[in-house]
């Protein structure tokens, strides 16, 4: 720790002036100097990192992939309302619209940085310092992580000057680098029921995108990310998190490793992407803008203006495929089928359909099922989004429904009940449990591939009652709730009868765990309760109590009925009352 009368010392000497000191002199003014600058620093983190390192030795879970904790360290100094400036440190990353550094007033010793090689010496002496603090476990063997990055910020002539380096310690790569080989084995690549934890995807999802582990290509990367995604296709939860996960890495590789190199970033809260010049562009590898292509269709999947945007900008960069892809997509589908009635384009890059129907008949909307189901059949994204030109607007009446364009679609096609027959081929195609048509954003009002032609053809017909119980059996009963009306809306199109029991308790089930209790459903007559009580024998536990809190409300509600009634209605409902808990 230096004394306070050497910094007196110091500082009375600067203030003086003394310009008679000889060459070796200023060099030791500048060394000590450059001592007190990095003293107030440290001081100010050794008190920072101390805390954390209690911190971080408590933490109980680490991933087995997380070398460590802190990899960044960012020393400014501006001059700032103080008289000798404002010395500021940000131990981690900090964001562009926040400003969480701790501050520290500079001394008089700040004068005495009046050139660039003193700058650039303080620069030299912080990592110097900063690299033995790294490379020792001072703090504890997970609190910095394998690599380690320092900037400096220094204003000088009214600009600001930056320096930074990344630091690496060679030991823990290499161990890291193991471990994430013995990972990927008994974690990723084993065989179900083993899986990795969330907390292990989170930074396993940010190893794919580092140069460090992995080369930055599809070819390399494609198989994790896909094993993982099969081994989560049977949990929602999982492989929603799992695509978050590698979105927001792959944004990140994107906006900080790849654009920032072409681009500059210009506005406050709607950021765009200016290019920079033409000698930046001329130094693009092709394999990287081959892999930000692939990093913008999988974060499509997430995020489909992202991935538009993405595009547009690998277009500017001169990329050929994504012009390709933005105007007629991968190439694998039929892209354009014209006819004297209809009109359709597809993209499944972009996985929009667009129609225009040039004249308003039967044989318009045959064509367009046919082109729609055609392309499903080969593999087209069934979660599409769908634009219409047309002059007839139907809509189901089913009032939780998004008025989109793909509702109005399918409400015109079931106008025609001739094409009821190819509409059932179009939902036996289209349905996927944990998939959505993307007309909407995810909402309350988000349904499943082949809703609204399998609620339609529900209304409409009873030809099709058994493709509605198909139907509620697949959908999304978490995350899905435009199904929660149906029942009401099937009952006012068909009645409640005793051969109608099965499907109306296949709605009822489909509806989503949240669903409240149904509104002016009659069900108090002998036959329909008897044919209720035979219909839930074979149901699950659960799926009684659900069926019966739909027609009844509460065990107290259902109590009151049997109460009011006399047999036989009240024989069957106190049959009902005790699968009620």
């Amino acid at each position: 720790m230096r004394k306070q009368s050497d910094k007196v010392d110091l500082s009375l000497r600067l203030l003086a002036g003394d310009f008679s000191l000889s060459m070796k002199g200023r060099m030791y003014i500048l060394k000590q100097c450059v001592e007190h600058f990095l003293a107030d620093v440290w001081e100010q983190i050794t008190s920072v990192y101390q805390q954390e390192s209690k911190r971080i030795s408590a933490l109980k879970g680490q991933s087995r992939l997380q070398a460590g904790v802190f990899n960044y360290l960012k020393v400014t100094w501006k001059k700032g309302r103080n008289h000798y400036g404002t010395i500021s440190l940000d131990v981690s990353e900090p964001f562009s619209w926040s400003d969480s550094a701790y501050k520290i007033e500079a001394g008089p010793y700040i004068q005495e940085m009046t050139e660039l090689n003193h700058i650039e010496e303080l620069f030299s002496a912080l990592c110097t310092k900063i690299e033995r603090m790294f490379q020792s476990e001072q703090y504890g063997p997970r609190f910095f992580d394998y690599h380690f990055q320092v900037v400096l910020e220094f204003e000088y002539d009214q600009t600001m000057l930056c320096y930074q380096v990344e630091l690496l310690h060679e030991r823990k790569l290499a161990l890291i680098k193991q471990e994430l080989a013995t990972f990927i084995q008994s974690k990723v690549m084993d065989e179900l029921p083993v899986r990795p934890s969330d907390n292990d995807e989170f930074f396993f999802a940010r190893h794919l995108v580092n140069p460090h582990f992995f080369h930055q290509t599809a070819e390399e990367i494609e198989p994790f990310i896909h094993r993982l995604q099969e081994k989560h296709r049977a949990n929602k939860e999982r492989l929603d998190q799992w695509i978050y996960h590698y979105t927001i890495a792959f944004k990140h590789w994107a906006e900080e490793q790849f654009l920032t190199h072409y681009f500059e970033q210009t506005g406050d809260y709607i950021k765009e992407w200016v290019p920079k010049t033409e000698n930046a562009v001329q130094q693009l590898e092709q394999e990287k803008l081959n892999f930000f292509l692939y990093v913008a269709l999988k974060i499509g999947k997430k995020e489909p203006a992202t991935r538009l945007q993405y595009l547009e900008l690998a277009k500017k960069l001169g990329s050929q495929r994504a012009a390709d892809y933005l105007q007629t997509g991968s190439g694998s589908f039929e892209s354009i089928r014209e006819s004297d009635v209809f009109q359709g384009h597809a993209n499944d890059i972009l996985q929009t359909i667009d129609l225009r129907v040039m004249s308003e008949e039967e044989a318009a909307y045959r064509e367009a099922l046919h082109y729609i189901i055609e392309l499903l059949q080969e593999g087209f994204p069934k979660g599409y989004q769908l634009t219409l030109k047309s002059r007839v607007k139907n809509y189901l009446p089913i009032k939780k429904l998004a008025k989109s364009k793909l509702h109005q679609f399918f409400a015109n096609c079931l106008a025609y009940p001739n094409l009821f027959p190819l509409l059932a081929d179009y939902v036996q195609v289209a349905m996927e449990e944990f998939a959505w048509y993307q007309d909407v954003e995810p909402s309350e009002k988000s349904a499943m591939p082949g809703t609204y032609a399998v609620f339609g053809l529900g209304l409409y017909s009873n030809a099709y009652f058994s493709l509605v119980q198909n139907y509620m059996t697949l959908v999304d009963t978490e995350h899905q709730s435009v199904q929660d009306i149906y029942a009401e809306v099937f009952v006012e199109a068909h009645g409640l009868s005793e051969g109608l029991m099965p499907v109306f308790v296949a709605i009822l089930l489909g509806a989503n765990e949240s669903a409240k209790p149904l509104k002016g459903i009659e069900i108090m007559e002998p036959n329909l309760l008897t044919a209720l009580v035979q219909e839930l024998k074979n149901k699950e536990d659960y799926q009684r109590e659900f069926v019966l809190y739909r027609l009844f409300g509460s065990q107290k509600k259902l109590a009151q009925h049997m109460k009011q009634e006399a047999p036989p209605i009240k024989n069957e409902l106190e049959k009902l009352l005790q699968w009620m808990k």
